[in-house]
């Protein structure tokens, strides 16, 4: 009974926000606590959500505080050398947006967080896919399914679970799934090259003098870092209209800026807001490699790492207490927003673990495997960790259903280090589930409503992670 009640509590919750039904807070929030009662356990509804509040804190504070430090660091400047070499390759074409989308997306998660993975891409990409009137679902999507796949670092979380799990070296099974992620990164390239080419064909394709052209109107520069404003404007384009206002912040003045235009070329950012600090820029650069060389080391818990790393960079960057409230103040959506939906998160996950939903569900899907399919774990184990890294937790699937796969496995002569290179396949198709407190960081800062994020991710997702398993079982990997 608690398997049906779980698997449709999961269904609709997703049919409800698909549909638009419901927010997905209000959603996160509700629809645990009625099934809750459904179970007969309503009574420890209260235990339930206490028990997944305090598992999720120490994330949503991470989060609070990496939005005010990465926020503060885009407001001074740090990235805008990025962007610019972003842009400039991009050229102004929808096809090299969305793959410059999946090389930023990749190359920003080497640092194993996705969290900052996607605030750095969200905020360097957002003014560009405006300026273009591209499709910001495919921004969204293309990010998530690079950092998935770079999620598998050692580092990144899942790696190191399964190896904890089933006792093994990370190494082990990291090194060797090298040449299948690395399939997997090409996938998403590739993808990102379709997705582009679909989306030059329906908006066309900007030349860089029509780029140029200014417009009356002003478009803020990064959505939620309220750092200005760049003319907004895309000029002549075939078969679009013009670019469209950008998200909220505090606009600057029409004429304030360049209107876009440098020396570079085609830009989305205010070369002249009033935010930048460029004196400071080395300094800003070391605190941050500081800061996720910390973080990688584990020097200190992440959280505490950037409450550490916003305090000092907001005292440096701007030393009156007015300037300080008032970047904060910029950020504030962002942080609610985010923070809002991991405490609510912490409602599905506790009624979904306090009730043994998840137990249930596991341990009905193992059983359903067939025992002729025994020797075949490994593509057993990669099939399984799509949906179950989906539908639970990280710390769900490797704790708890990944062991009992381990054991089944070596029942049948599969070793365990197979085992646990196929558990990390499922990882694209992992990070736009609900149950991950980045995917609303993502979401959150691209202003994409989580069900059409998840109705155009899901399918490509899977299509990755597929790719991923196949090259394992064809390299003799898995």
């Amino acid at each position: 009974m608690l398997t049906i009640l779980g698997f449709a509590m999961i269904a609709t919750f997703l049919v409800l926000i698909m549909m638009k039904k419901m927010s997905p807070i209000a959603a996160l929030v509700l629809i645990p606590a009625l099934f809750c009662v459904f179970v007969g356990k309503g009574a420890h509804l209260g235990d339930y959500v206490i028990d997944g509040v305090s598992s999720l804190a120490p994330t949503a504070a991470m989060l609070m505080f990496a939005i005010v430090y990465f926020g503060v660091m885009i407001d001074i400047g740090l990235f805008d050398p990025i962007v610019r070499a972003i842009l400039k390759f991009c050229k102004a074409d929808p096809m090299r947006v969305v793959v410059g989308t999946a090389l930023l997306a990749a190359i920003v998660s080497l640092d194993g967080d996705g969290s900052t993975t996607f605030m750095i891409t969200v905020s360097a990409m957002y003014p560009l896919y405006k300026r273009l009137k591209m499709s910001l679902v495919v921004m969204t999507g293309v990010a998530a399914m690079a950092n998935g796949v770079m999620n598998t670092l050692p580092w990144g979380g899942p790696t190191a679970r399964a190896a904890t799990a089933l006792k093994v070296d990370a190494t082990d099974i990291f090194v060797p799934m090298i040449p299948a992620l690395a399939v997997g990164l090409v996938a998403v390239v590739v993808l990102a090259y379709v997705l582009g080419l679909r989306e030059r064909r329906r908006v066309g394709t900007l030349t860089l003098d029509e780029a140029l052209v200014r417009e009356p109107e002003t478009e803020t520069v990064l959505v939620g870092a309220g750092a200005g404003a760049v003319s907004g404007g895309s000029g002549a384009r075939s078969g679009a209209s013009r670019g469209a206002a950008g998200g909220p912040g505090e606009a600057a003045d029409g004429d304030a800026g360049s209107g876009g235009a440098s020396g570079d070329g085609f830009q989305g950012l205010d070369p002249n807001r009033p935010t930048l600090r460029p004196k400071l820029y080395w300094f800003n650069a070391l605190l941050t490699v500081a800061l996720l060389t910390a973080m990688i080391m584990e020097l200190l818990p992440i959280p505490v790492l950037f409450l550490l790393g916003a305090a000092l960079a907001l005292t440096v960057n701007f030393p009156h207490i007015p300037d300080q409230k008032a970047r904060i103040a910029a950020h504030a959506d962002n942080v609610l927003n985010v923070s809002g939906m991991v405490f609510a998160a912490a409602v599905f996950t506790g009624v979904l673990t306090g009730t043994g939903m998840v137990d249930h569900m596991a341990n009905w899907l193992v059983d359903t495997i067939p025992d002729g399919m025994g020797p075949q774990m490994g593509l057993v184990t990669g099939l399984l960790s799509l949906p179950l890294t989906y539908f639970m937790s990280n710390d769900g699937f490797y704790f708890g259903v990944l062991p009992v796969l381990a054991e089944a496995g070596q029942a049948h002569g599969v070793s365990t280090l197979e085992i646990a290179r196929a558990s990390i396949v499922g990882q694209p198709l992992h990070m736009s589930s609900p149950l991950v407190p980045a995917v609303y960081v993502l979401v959150g800062m691209a202003k994409v409503e989580f069900g059409d994020h998840t109705r155009f991710v899901v399918k490509w997702a899977v299509l990755t992670s597929l790719a991923i398993l196949a090259a394992g079982i064809l390299f003799g990997i898995i």
